[in-house]
């Protein structure tokens, strides 16, 4: 349970994606948190706050003046929790959370909250690129905050753009990295540059069509969000993908495979580990018609010509053991056997092995991680745990080549973490406060 002992406060305003908070709860309880659910009284409009009280098995809280309830339960909350979610954010919460309001629930106890604040927004694609929510975000960040999404897809009027709330798991990820990161967990890879290829590539066979494959790119997405939370500088070469990459990398959008190549070989030279989940093109079409091919007959014949093979190619180049270099493996047959024949054969360092059928479009994933030296199954997790487990493995394959960890040229060492209080027991409660007047 890589969330346990964490208390998460979940805030849901009134957005129509507020049924997907019921979502995140549970897989907030699933990942071992405990979780406390807030609400603004426009979220009630769209799901009812005992549904939320029958899965936590703690009563939600809509109403800042509620007498059964002692004390001031905003004040509380926020010294209760590790960090506070707000999924959905609509652009109005954003914008009263921007100019430090306070009149509901979920704002006032974003205001008394002691942790970190997350905001998963989700609106129409218009309110999403306004420029006064734009602004009101770049505050929010200014502030502090986090976002996850929004991604682009399906919204609630039919159309399609920005403004999709984030996939439930994706959100549950970024508050886990969080948490890792500020529990002293992270920030193991500070001065380590890492580069990662994620997502497929897309080979033109004319104006109008192509040939791709199903990757996703959140394997690799997940991987970028893992290093940043570790303190990585993180360089993300990215092929065509619908979902929103991670904030605070850099990153380079290519198309085919040999955009990636030539992309991969510029950076090359800052890199301290590379990364290859990019599920790249093996062919390409020979001549890409310049205009679109007409249907003229029952049966087409497409000349295909190799790809650039770019990880054996790093892996021929590398003299030494620097870079660290990292290959995945996606089978549909002979799993390990095929991940031990790249392992030689491209000469890398580590090959993360899985099949088709638990890899590609899934938020959950298994993995076995193959080396030269042992063969570690990973139980059925999700990608942003498998992305961590293989951070894991760099830091250890970077310790071996003698990368030692050091603070990154691009901000100041931080100084040593003041001390935490203990979780061994009980949070000590303040003592409660005079009964409030309700004139306040």
């Amino acid at each position: 349970m890589t969330l346990a002992q964490k208390r998460i406060v979940l805030g849901v305003s009134g957005g129509i994606a507020a049924y997907k908070s019921v979502l995140l709860l549970r897989e907030l309880l699933t990942r071992g948190a405990e979780v406390r659910v807030v609400m603004t009284p426009n979220a009630t409009r769209f799901i009812g706050a005992a549904t939320f009280t029958g899965i936590s098995g703690k009563p939600a809280i809509v109403d800042l003046w509620d007498p059964s309830y002692p004390g001031e339960v905003h004040v509380e909350l926020g010294q209760w929790a590790d960090a506070v979610v707000v999924a959905p954010a609509t652009a109005n919460l954003l914008a009263r959370a921007a100019m430090g309001m306070a009149d509901d629930a979920v704002l006032a106890t974003i205001s008394c909250a002691e942790g970190p604040v997350i905001y998963a927004p989700a609106m129409h694609e218009r309110m999403w690129k306004s420029p006064p929510t734009k602004r009101n975000v770049e505050t929010l960040m200014r502030n502090g905050a986090r976002f996850a999404g929004p991604v682009r897809g399906a919204l609630a009027s039919g159309e399609i753009g920005w403004g999709r709330l984030a996939e439930p798991t994706d959100i549950a990820d970024t508050v886990e990295g969080l948490v890792r990161e500020l529990s002293g967990q992270g920030r193991d890879l500070s001065g380590v540059t890492v580069l990662i290829s994620a997502g497929p590539t897309v080979e033109d066979i004319d104006p109008v069509r192509y040939i791709t494959n199903r990757s996703s790119g959140r394997m690799g997405f997940a991987l970028a969000a893992a290093a940043r939370d570790r303190g990585a500088t993180v360089i993300l070469v990215c092929g065509p993908t619908t979902i929103q990459a991670p904030s605070g990398v850099e990153k380079i959008d290519v198309r085919s495979a040999r955009d990636m190549q030539v992309a991969i070989d510029a950076v090359m030279p800052r890199c301290d580990a590379v990364i290859m989940t990019a599920a790249i093109a093996d062919y390409r079409p020979a001549s890409p018609a310049e205009s679109k091919i007409k249907k003229s007959s029952d049966t087409i014949t497409l000349e295909l010509v190799k790809n650039p093979d770019i990880l054996a190619t790093l892996g021929a180049r590398r003299t030494g053991r620097r870079p660290v270099l990292i290959g995945f493996a996606m089978e549909t047959d002979d799993l390990l056997e095929n991940a031990r024949k790249k392992l030689v054969s491209k000469k890398v360092d580590l090959v993360v092995a899985n099949e088709a059928a638990v890899g590609f479009g899934r938020d959950d994933t298994q993995a076995t991680l193959v080396s030269h030296a042992s063969e570690e199954p990973t139980p059925p997790t999700s990608k942003n745990d498998l992305a961590h487990r293989i951070m894991d493995r760099v830091r250890s394959l970077l310790d071996e080549s003698g990368k030692p960890a050091k603070p990154s040229p691009k901000e100041p060492a931080k100084k040593p973490a003041a001390k935490t209080k203990s979780r061994s027991g009980p949070r000590p409660r303040a003592p409660k406060p005079a009964p409030r007047r309700k004139g306040r």
